[in-house]
């Protein structure tokens, strides 16, 4: 079967092939490097490709249909060097990161994935 847009989106977080898109907040919000993540991402081959689109707000519609809110980044840095420097990084190179928040969408409680349904 086909993996829904949560779990894909929990794969991703979860491996080492993307540098576009992290957990952010200690697990809590999805952070996305919007410039890095068209190019890594969406500019993917057929065969390659994650999603079934080419189109940043496409993603940002399958965010918000799973009950995800855009959430305004605050000053404090993440306790986690591999976090914080992917945060300096990205806020270094002066793209626009998109943080996103769902209550059942937390790294430390991964059996909540199951409640994330399309609205």
């Amino acid at each position: 079967l086909p993996l829904c847009f949560p779990e894909k989106l929990w794969k991703m977080l979860e491996s080492d092939q993307f540098r576009s898109i992290w957990w952010s907040e200690g697990g809590k919000c999805v952070a996305i490097n919007k410039d890095l993540f068209k190019v890594e991402v969406l500019g993917r081959g057929v065969r390659q490709r994650v999603f079934n689109t080419r189109h940043i707000k496409s993603v940002i519609r399958q965010l918000n249909f799973y009950g995800f809110s855009k959430v305004q980044r605050d000053i404090q840095r993440s306790a986690s060097l591999p976090e914080f420097l992917s945060e300096e990084a990205a806020a270094s190179s002066h793209s626009q990161i998109l943080y996103y928040y769902n209550p059942s969408f937390n790294r430390a409680h991964p059996w909540l994935l199951g409640t994330c349904k399309r609205r």
